[in-house]
Protein backbone atom coordinates (compact mmCIF):
# COMPACT_ATOMS: atom_id res chain seq x y z
CA UNK A 1 0.00 0.00 0.00
CA UNK A 2 1.47 3.47 -0.98
CA UNK A 3 0.60 5.44 1.88
CA UNK A 4 2.18 8.60 1.10
CA UNK A 5 0.98 9.23 -2.29
CA UNK A 6 -2.49 8.08 -0.75
CA UNK A 7 -2.48 10.40 2.02
CA UNK A 8 -1.05 13.15 -0.44
CA UNK A 9 -4.16 12.73 -3.27
CA UNK A 10 -6.64 12.85 -0.19
CA UNK A 11 -5.02 15.84 1.34
CA UNK A 12 -5.59 17.55 -2.04
CA UNK A 13 -8.27 16.53 -3.40
CA UNK A 14 -11.13 17.15 -0.78
CA UNK A 15 -10.45 21.44 -0.16
CA UNK A 16 -9.90 21.54 -3.86
CA UNK A 17 -13.30 19.52 -4.99
CA UNK A 18 -15.24 21.12 -2.67
CA UNK A 19 -14.11 24.66 -3.74
CA UNK A 20 -14.05 23.11 -7.96
CA UNK A 21 -18.12 21.99 -6.67
CA UNK A 22 -18.70 25.41 -5.74
CA UNK A 23 -17.41 27.16 -8.94
CA UNK A 24 -18.91 24.08 -10.94
CA UNK A 25 -22.78 25.16 -9.70
CA UNK A 26 -22.44 28.40 -10.40
CA UNK A 27 -21.09 27.94 -13.91
CA UNK A 28 -23.72 25.24 -14.75
CA UNK A 29 -26.38 27.55 -12.84
CA UNK A 30 -25.23 30.24 -15.57
CA UNK A 31 -24.88 27.63 -18.49
CA UNK A 32 -28.64 26.26 -17.94
CA UNK A 33 -29.96 29.47 -17.54
CA UNK A 34 -28.25 30.82 -20.93
CA UNK A 35 -29.77 27.78 -22.61
CA UNK A 36 -32.93 28.02 -21.12
CA UNK A 37 -33.15 31.84 -22.10
CA UNK A 38 -31.92 30.65 -25.80
CA UNK A 39 -34.40 28.21 -26.52
CA UNK A 40 -37.19 27.46 -23.65
CA UNK A 41 -40.56 28.21 -25.50
CA UNK A 42 -42.39 30.50 -24.12
CA UNK A 43 -45.59 28.54 -23.32
CA UNK A 44 -43.12 25.43 -21.44
CA UNK A 45 -42.97 28.09 -18.25
CA UNK A 46 -46.60 27.03 -17.62
CA UNK A 47 -45.88 23.20 -17.72
CA UNK A 48 -45.89 20.77 -14.76
CA UNK A 49 -44.32 18.00 -16.28
CA UNK A 50 -40.39 19.62 -15.89
CA UNK A 51 -40.83 20.66 -12.87
CA UNK A 52 -41.89 16.98 -11.48
CA UNK A 53 -38.66 15.80 -13.56
CA UNK A 54 -36.79 18.31 -11.39
CA UNK A 55 -37.90 17.96 -8.25
CA UNK A 56 -37.26 13.83 -8.81
CA UNK A 57 -33.65 14.96 -9.69
CA UNK A 58 -33.07 16.86 -6.72
CA UNK A 59 -34.61 14.42 -4.96
CA UNK A 60 -32.21 11.84 -5.95
CA UNK A 61 -29.77 14.41 -5.07
CA UNK A 62 -30.71 14.97 -1.69
CA UNK A 63 -31.03 11.01 -1.16
CA UNK A 64 -27.57 10.23 -2.19
CA UNK A 65 -26.06 12.86 0.06
CA UNK A 66 -27.91 11.70 2.94
CA UNK A 67 -26.99 7.84 2.52
CA UNK A 68 -23.36 9.03 1.58
CA UNK A 69 -22.93 11.51 4.93
CA UNK A 70 -24.55 8.75 6.67
CA UNK A 71 -21.79 5.95 5.13
CA UNK A 72 -19.48 8.60 6.05
CA UNK A 73 -20.44 8.91 9.88
CA UNK A 74 -20.94 5.48 10.29
CA UNK A 75 -17.15 4.65 9.62
CA UNK A 76 -15.92 7.40 11.21
CA UNK A 77 -17.49 5.56 14.67
CA UNK A 78 -16.38 3.05 13.66
CA UNK A 79 -12.84 4.21 13.12
CA UNK A 80 -13.15 5.54 16.61
CA UNK A 81 -13.82 1.81 18.07
CA UNK A 82 -10.99 0.27 16.63
CA UNK A 83 -8.48 2.41 18.52
CA UNK A 84 -10.31 1.28 21.28
CA UNK A 85 -10.20 -2.02 20.21
CA UNK A 86 -6.15 -1.48 20.00
CA UNK A 87 -5.62 -0.26 23.06
CA UNK A 88 -7.63 -3.12 24.70
CA UNK A 89 -5.30 -6.01 22.35
CA UNK A 90 -2.40 -4.33 23.08
CA UNK A 91 -3.23 -3.95 26.78
CA UNK A 92 -4.38 -7.46 27.20
CA UNK A 93 -1.55 -8.70 25.61
CA UNK A 94 1.04 -6.31 27.55
CA UNK A 95 -0.77 -8.19 31.12
CA UNK A 96 -0.32 -11.42 29.67
CA UNK A 97 3.54 -11.13 29.57
CA UNK A 98 3.37 -11.69 33.77
CA UNK A 99 2.75 -15.37 32.42
CA UNK A 100 6.45 -15.57 31.68
CA UNK A 101 9.26 -15.76 33.71
CA UNK A 102 11.10 -13.26 34.81
CA UNK A 103 13.68 -13.17 33.29
CA UNK A 104 12.22 -12.88 29.62
CA UNK A 105 9.62 -10.09 30.36
CA UNK A 106 12.14 -6.70 30.92
CA UNK A 107 12.93 -7.06 26.93
CA UNK A 108 9.62 -7.55 25.38
CA UNK A 109 8.38 -5.21 27.85
CA UNK A 110 10.41 -2.56 26.17
CA UNK A 111 10.09 -4.16 22.83
CA UNK A 112 6.02 -3.59 23.46
CA UNK A 113 6.76 0.15 24.56
CA UNK A 114 8.52 0.67 21.05
CA UNK A 115 5.50 -0.50 19.01
CA UNK A 116 2.99 1.43 20.66
CA UNK A 117 4.99 4.41 20.50
CA UNK A 118 5.00 3.61 16.85
CA UNK A 119 1.54 3.03 16.44
CA UNK A 120 1.11 6.48 18.03
CA UNK A 121 3.49 8.01 15.91
CA UNK A 122 1.64 6.77 12.78
CA UNK A 123 -1.64 9.04 13.00
CA UNK A 124 -0.03 12.06 15.68
CA UNK A 125 2.44 12.51 12.77
CA UNK A 126 0.28 13.33 10.38
CA UNK A 127 -0.49 15.24 7.95
CA UNK A 128 3.97 14.67 8.11
CA UNK A 129 3.39 11.70 5.54
CA UNK A 130 6.88 10.72 5.46
CA UNK A 131 7.53 10.83 9.30
CA UNK A 132 3.96 8.98 9.59
CA UNK A 133 4.67 6.20 6.75
CA UNK A 134 8.18 5.99 8.70
CA UNK A 135 6.64 5.29 11.80
CA UNK A 136 4.38 2.33 10.14
CA UNK A 137 7.67 0.52 8.70
CA UNK A 138 9.34 0.65 12.05
CA UNK A 139 6.14 -0.56 13.94
CA UNK A 140 5.83 -3.43 11.34
CA UNK A 141 9.36 -4.29 11.97
CA UNK A 142 8.67 -4.40 15.45
CA UNK A 143 6.16 -6.95 14.75
CA UNK A 144 8.12 -9.11 14.02
CA UNK A 145 10.82 -8.66 16.58
CA UNK A 146 7.78 -9.26 19.47
CA UNK A 147 6.52 -12.13 17.78
CA UNK A 148 10.04 -13.64 17.93
CA UNK A 149 10.73 -12.67 21.48
CA UNK A 150 7.87 -13.72 22.71
CA UNK A 151 7.97 -17.44 21.15
CA UNK A 152 11.52 -17.68 22.75
CA UNK A 153 10.20 -16.82 25.99
CA UNK A 154 7.77 -19.32 25.89
CA UNK A 155 10.21 -22.52 25.40
CA UNK A 156 11.91 -20.36 28.30
CA UNK A 157 8.56 -20.76 30.30
CA UNK A 158 7.71 -24.01 29.25
CA UNK A 159 4.60 -23.52 29.79
CA UNK A 160 1.88 -24.90 27.26
CA UNK A 161 -1.07 -22.19 28.36
CA UNK A 162 0.93 -19.42 29.03
CA UNK A 163 2.23 -20.05 24.75
CA UNK A 164 -1.23 -20.34 24.10
CA UNK A 165 -2.50 -17.71 26.07
CA UNK A 166 0.10 -14.88 24.79
CA UNK A 167 0.42 -15.89 21.04
CA UNK A 168 -2.99 -15.29 21.05
CA UNK A 169 -3.38 -12.38 22.21
CA UNK A 170 -0.55 -11.04 20.20
CA UNK A 171 -2.21 -12.51 17.11
CA UNK A 172 -5.54 -10.14 17.88
CA UNK A 173 -2.81 -7.40 18.45
CA UNK A 174 -1.27 -7.59 15.01
CA UNK A 175 -4.30 -8.62 13.36
CA UNK A 176 -6.60 -5.17 14.82
CA UNK A 177 -3.33 -3.31 13.91
CA UNK A 178 -3.71 -4.59 10.08
CA UNK A 179 -7.36 -4.04 10.16
CA UNK A 180 -7.27 -0.03 11.01
CA UNK A 181 -4.59 0.27 8.67
CA UNK A 182 -6.54 -1.47 5.75
CA UNK A 183 -9.92 0.37 6.86
CA UNK A 184 -7.94 3.73 7.02
CA UNK A 185 -6.64 3.01 2.98
CA UNK A 186 -9.31 1.04 1.72
CA UNK A 187 -12.67 1.11 3.43
CA UNK A 188 -14.31 4.07 1.25
CA UNK A 189 -17.14 4.13 -0.93
CA UNK A 190 -16.37 3.48 -4.66
CA UNK A 191 -15.45 6.45 -6.37
CA UNK A 192 -18.15 6.21 -8.43
CA UNK A 193 -20.40 7.19 -6.08
CA UNK A 194 -18.80 10.62 -5.71
CA UNK A 195 -18.55 10.99 -9.40
CA UNK A 196 -22.22 10.42 -9.44
CA UNK A 197 -22.67 13.07 -6.72
CA UNK A 198 -20.65 15.65 -8.44
CA UNK A 199 -22.99 14.92 -11.53
CA UNK A 200 -26.30 14.77 -10.42
CA UNK A 201 -25.25 18.52 -7.97
CA UNK A 202 -24.07 20.38 -11.62
CA UNK A 203 -27.24 18.94 -13.57
CA UNK A 204 -29.79 19.64 -10.57
CA UNK A 205 -27.59 23.82 -10.64
CA UNK A 206 -27.99 23.30 -14.85
CA UNK A 207 -31.87 22.48 -14.49
CA UNK A 208 -32.33 25.69 -11.83
CA UNK A 209 -31.19 27.86 -14.25
CA UNK A 210 -32.37 26.66 -17.02
CA UNK A 211 -35.89 26.61 -15.12
CA UNK A 212 -35.24 30.48 -13.94
CA UNK A 213 -34.85 31.07 -17.82
CA UNK A 214 -38.74 31.51 -17.43
CA UNK A 215 -38.82 34.66 -15.11
CA UNK A 216 -37.42 37.85 -16.05
CA UNK A 217 -35.25 37.58 -12.85
CA UNK A 218 -33.57 35.49 -10.27
CA UNK A 219 -31.74 35.63 -7.39
CA UNK A 220 -28.19 35.45 -7.64
CA UNK A 221 -27.87 35.27 -3.64
CA UNK A 222 -30.03 32.13 -3.56
CA UNK A 223 -27.71 29.83 -6.41
CA UNK A 224 -24.34 31.18 -4.11
CA UNK A 225 -26.47 29.52 -1.21
CA UNK A 226 -27.11 26.80 -2.80
CA UNK A 227 -23.58 26.42 -4.43
CA UNK A 228 -21.98 27.00 -0.69
CA UNK A 229 -24.67 24.82 0.93
CA UNK A 230 -23.66 21.56 -1.41
CA UNK A 231 -20.38 21.96 -2.26
CA UNK A 232 -19.76 22.69 2.06
CA UNK A 233 -21.83 19.36 2.47
CA UNK A 234 -19.65 17.23 0.42
CA UNK A 235 -16.95 18.73 1.69
CA UNK A 236 -17.75 17.83 5.15
CA UNK A 237 -18.47 14.04 3.76
CA UNK A 238 -14.80 13.95 2.17
CA UNK A 239 -13.73 15.00 5.85
CA UNK A 240 -15.37 12.69 7.71
CA UNK A 241 -14.28 10.05 5.42
CA UNK A 242 -10.54 10.54 5.69
CA UNK A 243 -10.63 12.35 9.53
CA UNK A 244 -7.14 11.77 9.89
CA UNK A 245 -6.02 14.32 7.23
CA UNK A 246 -8.67 17.37 7.17
CA UNK A 247 -10.42 19.77 9.64
CA UNK A 248 -12.35 16.78 11.49
CA UNK A 249 -10.56 14.63 13.38
CA UNK A 250 -10.38 11.61 15.99
CA UNK A 251 -7.15 12.49 17.43
CA UNK A 252 -9.13 12.49 20.99
CA UNK A 253 -9.91 9.63 20.91
CA UNK A 254 -5.69 8.63 20.53
CA UNK A 255 -5.99 9.22 24.60
CA UNK A 256 -6.87 5.50 25.25
CA UNK A 257 -3.36 4.64 23.68
CA UNK A 258 -1.73 7.39 25.15
CA UNK A 259 -3.24 6.60 28.77
CA UNK A 260 -1.91 2.58 28.17
CA UNK A 261 1.10 3.82 27.39
CA UNK A 262 1.71 5.40 30.54
CA UNK A 263 0.34 3.15 32.37
CA UNK A 264 3.06 0.64 30.75
CA UNK A 265 5.75 3.04 32.55
CA UNK A 266 4.66 1.55 36.07
CA UNK A 267 4.64 -2.35 35.31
Amino acid sequence: MNFVHFATDIVNVSGFSALGLFIGLLLAFGVGRYIGVRWLPAAESEYTSSGLLDSAIFGLLGLLIAFTFSGAASRFDYRKEMVITEANAIGTAYLRLDLLSVETQPSLRALFRQYLDARLEIYQKLPDLEASKAAWVRGNALQGEIWSAAVKACEVTDSEPTTELLLTALNKMFDIAMQRTVFALEMHPPTIIYVMLFSLALISAGLAGYTTAGTARHSLTHMVVFAAIIASTVYVILDIEYPRLGLIRIDSVDRVLVILRKSMEKI
